[in-house]
C-alpha cells in the first residue's frame, strides 16, 4: 500500500500540467529521455517505490539519494512518479513551516520552462504543487524527505556560486 501523503499529493498533481498544453512538446520531452550512454531517473518518494516494482520496463536503483526510478521513456500521466509530476518545481517547507514552491535546480539543465522560471508556468500548476506539499509536509516521513531535497538545493546552489565566483 502507498503512503496515504503520497497517495494523496500524486491525485492533487494528477489533472494539472506546468503548461496548459502538453509541456513535452516545447522541449521534446526532454525530461523523459535519458542522455546518451546513461541510465537516469527520478528520486522516489519514501513508500512510492511499490507502484513500481512488478512494471515492465520500469527499474527501481538504489542510490546514496534514496530509490530511483528509471522508466521506459514515456508512460501515462497516472503512472508517472511524484517527482515527475512535480517537475520542474519542488515544495519545500520554509522555516515557519509554509509550503514554498521553487524550480527545481536539477531542472534548468533539462527543461526550458525552469530556466525562464515559475512565471512561464501555469498558476494552476504552481498552486496544485503547493497543495500536494502541504499534504506531504503532514507525514512525518515525508516532511523530512521534502527536508533532504532542500538540502540537495541548497548545495547546489552553494556550487553554483562557487563556480560563477571561480569563473568570473
Amino acid at each position: 500500500m502507498m503512503d496515504a501523503a503520497v497517495s494523496a499529493a500524486r491525485e492533487k498533481l494528477k489533472n494539472v500540467t506546468p503548461l496548459k498544453k502538453d509541456c513535452g512538446r516545447v522541449c521534446n520531452a526532454a525530461c523523459c529521455r535519458p542522455l546518451e550512454g546513461e541510465e537516469t531517473g527520478m528520486l522516489l518518494f519514501p513508500g512510492e517505490a511499490e507502484a513500481y516494482t512488478d512494471r515492465e520496463d520500469w527499474k527501481i536503483r538504489h542510490t546514496a539519494q534514496g530509490e530511483l526510478v528509471v522508466c521506459p521513456g514515456s508512460c501515462n500521466r497516472e503512472e508517472r512518479p511524484l517527482s515527475c509530476r512535480f517537475f520542474p518545481l519542488l515544495p519545500l517547507i520554509g522555516e515557519d513551516g509554509t509550503i514554498r514552491v521553487v524550480t527545481d535546480l536539477r531542472a534548468k539543465a533539462v527543461c526550458p520552462l525552469a530556466r525562464q522560471g515559475k512565471s512561464a508556468l501555469d498558476p494552476a500548476f504552481i498552486e496544485a504543487v503547493r497543495e500536494a506539499g502541504k499534504l506531504l509536509a503532514q507525514s512525518e516521513e515525508q516532511a523530512l524527505f521534502l527536508d533532504v531535497l532542500e538540502a540537495e538545493q541548497e548545495e547546489l546552489k552553494e556550487l553554483r556560486r562557487q563556480f560563477t565566483i571561480h569563473n568570473s
